[in-house]
């Protein structure tokens, strides 16, 4: 079992708790309006904006909060400049880490998400130093209960590369920008999607073979999760079924 699809898809569950306190809330509101400042209001023009959209739309935020989000971003309306920054650590067992941070103050962020890897047991990183390990790909889950055939034909029609078998889900990868589309292909031909998102993915991966390994691991990336500018964490690792049921036991 891949330690990013599998985590991906704990976020994804982490994510109800998230929006029952409103984090995940605001975490959306940020990502639209930042896409709406680089790409301008126009969902049809603006394919990040477009994603960013229908993450909110998923997760129930409300249509007007959207367009207000919207409006900060293209300076309809008065909001906060958020810059994006990427910083780089390391997890315990030498797991490589990107952290994605919207944030309005560099200095503050910085600081705070290095004290996080530190008190977590993990260290910062000189800026390279992990990044070059990872790429931008488009992945889309969705439950195994549906038939690999019908998922790869219409996955593949919308200009999805690749469909793997995840153990409970089918992951499909395609590049960034075809993640509506493939997400939107499958709806249409009834297939339920579990997430879908441009992501970055691994060329290396660490094993974490016991569940005290998971566990010290998970606690970094629950700990910046957890960041009010905390966008996403990106990390290496994988965990098999067995010591994965182990550490949510």
């Amino acid at each position: 079992m891949s330690g990013h699809s599998k985590w991906a898809t704990i976020k994804h569950q982490k994510g109800a708790k998230d929006k029952a306190r409103g984090k995940l809330f605001a975490k959306l509101i940020r990502q639209i309006e930042v896409a709406a400042r680089e790409g301008g209001g126009d969902l049809t023009a603006n394919a990040t904006l477009r994603t960013m959209v229908a993450k909110a739309k998923a997760a129930s935020v409300p249509n007007d909060t959207i367009d207000r989000a919207i409006k900060r971003g293209t300076g309809e309306l008065e909001g906060v400049t958020y810059e994006s920054i990427m910083y780089e650590g390391y997890a315990p067992g030498g797991v490589a880490v990107l952290v994605d941070v919207l944030t309005d103050n560099r200095n503050r962020a910085g600081a705070e998400v290095r004290n996080i890897f530190s008190r977590s047991g993990g260290s910062m990183a000189e800026p390279g130093s992990v990044a070059w390990q990872f790429s931008r790909a488009g992945v889309v889950l969705v439950p195994k209960r549906f038939a690999e055939d019908d998922v790869m034909l219409a996955a593949l029609e919308a200009g999805a590369d690749d469909i793997v078998d995840e153990g409970d889900t089918w992951r499909v990868t395609c590049e960034p920008g075809a993640v509506e589309a493939v997400r939107e292909a499958l709806e249409a031909a009834g297939i339920e999607v579990t997430s879908a998102e441009s992501t970055m993915i691994s060329s290396t991966v660490v094993p974490l073979e016991t569940a005290e390994d998971a566990k010290r691991v998970l606690r970094v990336m629950d700990a910046l999760e957890e960041h009010d500018d905390v966008q996403d964490v990106y990390a290496n690792f994988d965990i098999p079924d067995a010591v994965l049921d182990a550490v949510e036991a």
